[in-house]
């Protein structure tokens, strides 16, 4: 595999990339590579909400086509094909519980979590109902460094960094 080109920030922004910013930003790249090109991953505003539900958020990573982002307001969860998340330091149980509830729960049909803490992480898929509240009933779960399959296409995970004092160097 090439080497991905190293994002640097201006002269003017100090400090260095984290590792959750990089890792969000060689996925936005990975995916756009083998997507067509009427879907983008997209990495900003806005939020995804479901109305009369109280449930706005913000995946890192979105998969939605063109199309689907020319809305006022936040993106219908209906539209995504899948959300990704890179697991917080400090709040790792936003990602790992709160969004695997939710997400299900407005419908995105795919959730994929990378975890820097770890060098680990998991995809979701195939909502199913349960007693709970709607669930995704399959879990893949990878090891960095292993090529996995987010919704249908299929990227490599070498590379990505990991926190600081996780066992491996950061990148």
């Amino acid at each position: 595999m090439t080497a991905e080109p190293i994002f640097r920030r201006p002269p003017s922004m100090k400090g260095t990339i984290q590792p959750h910013e990089l890792t969000t930003l060689r996925l936005r790249k990975r995916l756009e590579k083998v997507m067509p090109d009427e879907l983008v991953a997209h990495t900003g505003a806005p939020d995804v909400e479901v109305e009369g539900e109280g449930i706005m958020r913000r995946p890192d990573v979105m998969v939605i086509a063109w199309a689907d982002m020319d809305v006022p307001g936040s993106f219908d969860p209906r539209t995504l094909l899948a959300a990704i998340e890179v697991v917080s330091r400090s709040n790792p149980d936003n990602d790992w519980v709160g969004k695997m509830r939710d997400y299900p729960l407005i419908g995105i049909p795919t959730y994929a979590v990378f975890d820097p803490r770890t060098g680990t992480g998991a995809v979701l898929t195939d909502i199913h109902a349960t007693p709970d509240g709607p669930r995704y009933a399959t879990r893949k779960d990878f090891v960095y460094g292993e090529d996995i399959t987010i919704a249908e296409w299929t990227i490599s995970t070498e590379g990505l960094p990991r926190y600081a004092g996780s066992g491996s160097p950061e990148s």
